[in-house]
This record gives C-alpha cells, structure tokens and sequence, in this order.
C-alpha cells in the first residue's frame, strides 16, 4: 500500500525470452517505452543463443566459451541501451529442455519482479522448438507464481496481463497482430539496441522494415488521425487472455 507522500512504486515489466537476441527483435520498442516512463523493464533471458544463433562465431572458430560470452556482452549492451536488466539463465540452447528447475527459477523471478505485464514468445514456431519450450516456461511458472500453496520465497503475484510478441515467421506459427503498439518516439533506441547484436546483424534491416510495415497498419487501424506521424514504428503483440476493461476502445 502506498502511504500519503509516498511515491507510488514503478510498474512492473517481465520479459522470458529464449535467446540473447531475441528480446530485442521482437520487444526492443516495448522495452523502451516502459523504461521511458520511468518503469522496472527486467529480462529472463535463458540462454545465449551459443549454439544455434551465433552461426558467425562458429565459423570464425570461437569456442562455446568465448560464443557465450560475446553474446553475453551484445546481450548486456542492448538491454542497458534500452533501459532495462537482463538476467542470464544458461539453460543452453538447441534445444532448450523445460526443467522443472528452471521454471522454478523463472517462478522466483515472477514473485520478485512482481509484474504488471509479461512479455514472451507465442506457442508456435515451426523454425526453433527453443521458442516453444520458453512460452511453455513462462506461461506455467506465470502460474505457479499465483499459487500461494506452492513452495519459494516471494509473496504471490496477480494475474498479469501477457503479450506474445511477433515470431521470426509469424505467418508460419500462427501469429496474427492483435495489438499493435507505437514505438515511434523510441524507434532509435530500439534500433541502437538492434546494432549492439552483431552477431546476428543480418536481422537490422529485417526487424526495421517488419517495424515500418506494422507502423503502416497501425495507422491504418487506428481510426481518426490522432496526429501520428508519417512514418509510423510499431510492434504487434497477441494477447492469450482476455483483456478486463471498463470501457471498451
């Protein structure tokens, strides 16, 4: 409870991401526009993405030591970039197996963190079973965090909100974009974060045409003009719950 002069404390972001890269493509603009406001962004990050996303490294004959390490660093440069904390679990990647050990850290994040949304990877993706394992993870230790029977430190969680954010093939894992958020004022950001990862740099320009084409349905759905600018930047997200709302917008 917040007392008279006390300042309200900051909303919560989670973000369960499979990969070091992955939650900057996908959620970059999303991150940034909660740490603009001021908000707690903080990023489970469970692997490095060693194995089967710094194909780069491997062929210029770094160790899995040194591939780990370098994806690490880019990792870090582009969260702190964005504003937020990233925590790596080094679960080891391709393929990412679901333990009940590291669900039950995720659980201990959830109750530490105590978020106001959860952002994480949709239920299918044909091209990486690691995304998959990660929503799986993420949703049921969601979950776990609620139950007070069950067994950790931390006080219980609500019922956040969660957003799937947009897969690499999104017409291939069945991703349809619900919601479509405007990162514009925080496009740069997300960009400069992109270009930390440079092991995977062939996904810059990619991620910045998948955001302008986004930005073009934004505008196209957003009904009244409501002074968007003209080159619109945008993220899409589905939501698996239901949104609770008084009003309906």
């Amino acid at each position: 409870m917040t007392h008279a002069g006390t300042p309200p404390t900051p909303r919560s972001t989670l973000v369960v991401t499979a990969h070091a890269g992955d939650f900057v493509w996908r959620a970059g603009g999303a991150i940034a526009l909660a740490a603009s406001r001021g908000e707690k962004v903080t990023i489970a990050c469970l692997t490095f993405g060693e194995r089967g996303e710094s194909a780069k490294a491997w062929r210029a004959g770094k160790t899995l030591e040194e591939i780990k390490a370098i994806r690490r660093e880019e990792a870090e440069q582009a969260a702190a970039t964005l504003g937020a904390q990233v925590r790596f679990f080094d679960a080891g990647d391709y393929p990412l197996v679901a333990t009940a050990e590291l669900t039950d850290r995720l659980v201990a994040v959830y109750r530490e963190t105590q978020p106001d949304v959860v952002l994480t990877h949709p239920v299918e993706d044909p091209y990486n079973g690691d995304h998959p394992a990660a929503h799986r993870m993420a949703l049921q230790a969601r979950v776990l965090a609620q139950a007070i029977g069950y067994p950790g430190p931390g006080e219980i969680i609500g019922a956040p909100p969660v957003f799937y954010f947009e897969p690499h093939q999104p017409e291939m894992s069945g991703f349809k974009p619900e919601v479509l958020l405007d990162i514009t004022e925080v496009w740069e950001t997300k960009r400069k974060a992109m270009e930390c990862l440079a092991a995977q740099q062939h996904l810059w320009d990619y991620y910045t045409d998948l955001a302008v084409r986004r930005g073009v349905q934004l505008k196209r759905n957003a009904g009244p003009n409501l002074g968007l600018p003209h080159k619109t930047m945008a993220e899409a997200y589905m939501r698996p719950y239901p949104q609770v709302t008084k009003e309906l917008a």
